[in-house]
């Protein structure tokens, strides 16, 4: 069976995690049934058609590609989705919408090439590590080049600006320069360039610092900053322990700014109730614990690093996006992997679940 699927639990979480999406992605856009500002039938189709269908199609290719080649074209890939990244910035491919320039714009659509910047960063970073996992405790040869790598994607999506996504790749590929066998001297040193950074980037963009008031007091703002953080923590609260029941969400309609994106943690959390997301927590969990598993048995330190890098990224991103609409840290913007509104992203993480797969079938024993 492994020969077919790569791993049966790993793809069972997958379809499970994929088909739920579409269902509280579903029951999240009707809430804008009383806004009269978005077309629900167009955004379910969208979200169907660009991202569970060519995500799926995508999936099977990654996990058919033989490892050897993606191994061989890593740095290409990167490079093309560097490029595709920096596409934003030119003139009528690019489009602009509240105050970011993050999308490629299609017609019909628009598609946010950052999502699949994940990819290629984090299979061209496993590509470098790989071989020099022994020489990484020589700073000429571990920490200078590892910092240098994350030059490029971070300037260009600070230029966007995209800071979420930005503090999401560092992240990942902090964990994986670990994984790989960094020594923890070098882990307090990128703490501390990590602090100085966020705070500069809280120092030059006054919306970032504006998110940091909002988490440490809420209340403070409750009609402008607060109110997402707000209604967020209202709808969570309304679902109790069972739920309003599947489809009743109340925030939804006129009240959760974007029930669809950023905030359909908070709708599912009012419809299922304290039942509903600790199961969609177990998920997700499980997903990138059962991705982990596989990492570690994987045939080479490549295919590793691949696997515990895409598991590492989905479940910090969950994290991150769940424990923004609980308060537990400040908003972000970060799509919930498998559930928010943005086929791209969808796509894109279908894709990294058919590279961990592909990884799986390869792995030892």
């Amino acid at each position: 069976m492994r020969s077919v699927s790569g791993d049966r639990v790993f793809l069972t979480l997958v379809i499970i995690l994929a088909l739920a999406g579409l269902a509280i992605f579903s029951s999240a856009t009707l809430g804008f049934l009383a806004r009269e500002t978005v077309s629900v039938s167009r955004n379910i189709l969208l979200q169907t058609g660009l991202g569970f269908g060519i995500g799926f199609l995508g999936f099977l290719a990654a996990r058919a590609i033989p490892l050897a080649s993606l191994k061989r074209f890593a740095p290409y890939i990167y490079a093309f989705t560097i490029l595709l990244t920096l596409s934003v910035f030119v003139p009528g491919i690019g489009f602009h919408s509240g105050g970011a320039t993050r999308w490629i714009n299609l017609g019909f659509t628009t598609i946010q090439p950052a999502e699949f910047l994940k990819i290629g960063f984090v299979l061209a970073l496993a590509w470098w590590l790989a071989p020099r996992a022994r020489q990484l405790s020589n700073p000429k040869k571990g920490l200078l080049p590892f910092g240098a790598f994350l030059v490029i994607p971070a300037g260009i999506l600070l230029a966007q600006p995209n800071t979420s996504t930005t503090m999401l790749l560092l992240v990942t590929g902090a964990a994986m320069y670990f994984v790989a066998g960094a020594p923890w001297r070098d882990f307090g040193i990128l703490f501390l360039i990590a602090v100085l950074a966020l705070g500069l980037v809280i120092t030059v963009r006054p919306y970032a610092l504006e998110r940091v008031k909002t988490f440490i007091d809420p209340s403070a703002n409750s009609l402008s900053s607060g109110y997402q953080i707000q209604q967020a923590l209202i709808a969570v609260g309304s679902g109790q322990f069972i739920g309003r029941g599947f489809g009743q969400s109340v925030e939804k309609f006129n009240y959760l700014p974007e029930p669809d994106g950023d905030s359909v943690f908070a709708v599912f959390a009012e419809e299922t109730g304290f039942v509903g997301a600790i199961i969609l927590l177990f998920l997700f969990v499980g997903l990138a614990a059962r991705g982990i598993v596989l990492a570690s048995h994987s045939s080479d330190l490549f295919g590793g690093l691949v696997a515990f890098g895409f598991s590492f990224l989905i479940i910090f991103q969950a994290f991150i996006n769940i424990g923004a609409m609980i308060g537990i840290v400040p908003l972000t913007g970060l799509p919930l992997p498998f559930i928010s509104h943005g086929g791209t992203a969808l796509a894109a993480t279908l894709l990294m679940c058919g590279l961990i797969l592909n990884v799986a079938a390869h792995r030892k024993g």
